[in-house]
């Protein structure tokens, strides 16, 4: 038998799914609620528009930070911990749904959820001609309609028992948590865990970005903060090459040394991932410089060439085999 449908208030009916396991949270300001939810269309097929399980990590909301879309506020009130239940929402209710998505997708992607967006003001009516980067979200832009949501409450945790994530913290918070992410990204990285360390690192550079964001470019406060990026990335791109991943490391080393062309160190492992990936000049450019700059630095620039000349050899012979069994 269905569950029963229930308005919560006006433009927002629930049915339960499954029901919570432990009594209804207290939901005052600060408690962060953390659920997955999958988004639908009102149409015969349902047509899903976006499921957070299917990304790592699920949603999480601060109860009281004026979050984008207050109807998830107003849901999440209504749940227990454990609990599954579905929501439909009357268009005026989801209106900004489309922009929220495109954000929450940006992040889970592991870019700037801003970027594209950084001028546009006057709510949504100025932003109707602008497409929004997904073909399915721009259709829910020209043509709002009312939205189900299925939400699965994973946990809900009380304030001052959690670190919020970098978009939910006030400004101080943001500069605050800085030096800590800092500091857990080195001790993560001299265990040897990468992964989690580039994740520390990448979060210190979101509070600062978010930051500077406010500021004028070229400001002093702006290249305060850009200073204070800088050894964050360079740090994270030290990760990221371990990893094999040398194309973000050409991407953040670039953009580090067009701001700061004598930065050594950005020089050093663009060199270095310029030699993975095969692009010989550069990489012997990027490690003569290196050379130029800090001269202290040669007899490990000279490793570094030495091992990009045996590749290299080692790839000819390789290429030669290849190449002489395509005739026979």
């Amino acid at each position: 038998m269905a569950a029963e449908v229930v308005t919560l208030s006006e433009g927002i009916r629930k049915r339960l799914i499954t029901a919570g396991k432990c009594n209804l949270a207290d939901f005052c300001n600060g408690t962060k609620a953390i659920f997955h939810y999958r988004t639908e269309l009102c149409d015969q097929k349902r047509t899903v528009i976006d499921d957070s399980s299917e990304r790592e990590k699920p949603m999480e909301l601060i109860i009281g930070k004026k979050f984008k879309l207050p109807v998830w506020e107003n849901i999440i009130r209504s749940m227990q911990q454990g609990e599954v239940s579905e929501f439909l929402c009357d268009t005026p209710l989801v209106i900004e749904y489309p922009q929220v998505s495109r954000s929450l997708r940006r992040i889970a992607a592991g870019q700037d959820p801003r970027d594209g967006q950084r001028h546009c003001c006057g709510g949504i009516a100025q932003l109707h001609d602008h497409s929004l980067g997904y073909q399915d979200l721009d259709e829910l832009q020209k043509n709002p309609q009312p939205l189900i949501f299925i939400i699965r409450l994973l946990q809900v945790q009380g304030p001052g028992s959690y670190r919020q994530d970098a978009w939910a913290m006030s400004d101080e918070e943001k500069l605050g948590a800085v030096p800590l992410l800092h500091q857990e990204g080195n001790q993560l990285y001299k265990q040897g865990n990468t992964t989690d360390a580039a994740a520390k690192y990448y979060e210190a550079i979101a509070c600062l970005k978010s930051l500077q964001m406010k500021e004028q470019p070229g400001s002093s406060d702006w290249i305060a903060l850009d200073l204070k990026i800088t050894p964050l990335l360079l740090n994270y791109c030290q990760c990221k090459l371990l990893e094999g991943e040398f194309y973000q490391v050409l991407e953040h080393c670039s953009s580090i040394l067009n701001k700061y062309s004598d930065n050594v160190k950005a020089l050093f492992k663009r060199g270095r991932a310029h030699a993975a990936v095969w692009n010989a000049s550069e990489a012997e450019q990027d490690f003569s410089r290196v050379v130029t700059l800090d001269p202290s630095l040669a007899p490990l620039v000279a490793k570094e060439l030495k091992k990009l000349e045996m590749r290299l050899q080692e790839k000819e012979q390789e290429d030669k085999i290849r190449f002489r069994n395509i005739f026979h």
